[in-house]
């Protein structure tokens, strides 16, 4: 099914020619190179519009965010993926960014999308009814709550309480926010148990009353975490632990299917 018409067959984002290479409309050597930052530059792309300073604060603190928790899933596929494919680095890179979906790394556009929902009702509503309304049709739906609840961070996401500090900070601070805290109060009503905000959701909150675009957020995250997989690759290099990983993860699960007689599984 298409997205959309496909009768207007033009892009807005980048041209050139033999002298120019043309961004968003801005000379690319002229204008881009040296004068701004890369997080400018993402949000030129993304929006058509170089960012104001709170706007450029805000991305850059999310990018800064979202980058690195560890040896989580996406990690360890790209390790393990380079160990087999050491010749591959962007396939190491690519099987990272794949392992990023609705539990681990992907719900900042999902998260987004709730407080969009929470947002627009609280033009007939206050705030706190809304989300209450709409986590109960959450919960009747059987649909998870993206960007609450976190395997470590339980009493709360330290990324996600700086994330607002700082947009109170630079003054971006907004109906997002309010809307990702008045989720948090109803969540323990509906519930009936509380679940602190994780990061996923502080990013749209944050980009979402910075004026950053809904549709694009996903990106956020994908961006981030790519500049890690980088950095893990290339330790990978120095200090492998790829197959440590996989020699892991088979220790772990016992052989539970039917054998031939006299079949022993050999000692993990």
């Amino acid at each position: 099914m298409k997205i959309g018409s496909q009768a207007h067959k033009a892009s807005a984002i980048s041209a050139s020619n033999e002298d120019t290479i043309l961004v968003r409309g801005r000379d690319l050597t002229r204008e881009l190179i040296g004068q701004i930052t890369f997080t400018d530059h993402i949000w030129l792309l993304v929006t058509a519009e170089l960012p104001t300073p709170g706007q450029r604060r805000m991305l850059d603190a999310t990018l800064v965010a979202i980058a690195e928790h560890g040896l989580v899933p996406s990690v360890q596929v790209s390790r393990m993926t380079f160990a087999a494919a050491p010749e591959s680095l962007q396939g190491a890179v690519a099987a990272g960014l794949l392992g990023c979906g609705s539990v681990i790394l992907g719900a900042s556009q999902d998260a987004g999308h709730l407080l969009q929902e929470v947002v627009t009702r609280a033009k007939g509503m206050a705030m706190a009814s809304a989300a209450l309304e709409v986590v109960r049709e959450y919960r009747s739906a059987r649909r998870p709550i993206p960007g609450y609840g976190h395997p470590l961070h339980k009493d709360g996401d330290p990324r996600a309480l700086r994330l607002f500090a700082l947009a109170r900070e630079v003054g971006c601070a907004g109906a997002f926010i309010d809307a990702a805290l008045a989720v948090e109060r109803a969540v323990p009503e509906i519930l009936q148990k509380p679940l602190a905000m994780n990061v996923s959701v502080a990013i749209p909150a944050v980009l979402l009353d910075a004026g950053f675009p809904l549709l694009a957020m996903r990106g956020v995250p994908l961006l981030a975490r790519t500049a890690s997989l980088i950095a893990h690759l290339l330790e990978e290099q120095s200090r492998p632990i790829g197959f440590v990983l996989s020699h892991a993860g088979a220790a772990a699960i016992d052989y539970d299917g039917p054998t031939p007689a006299g079949f022993e599984a050999r000692d993990k």
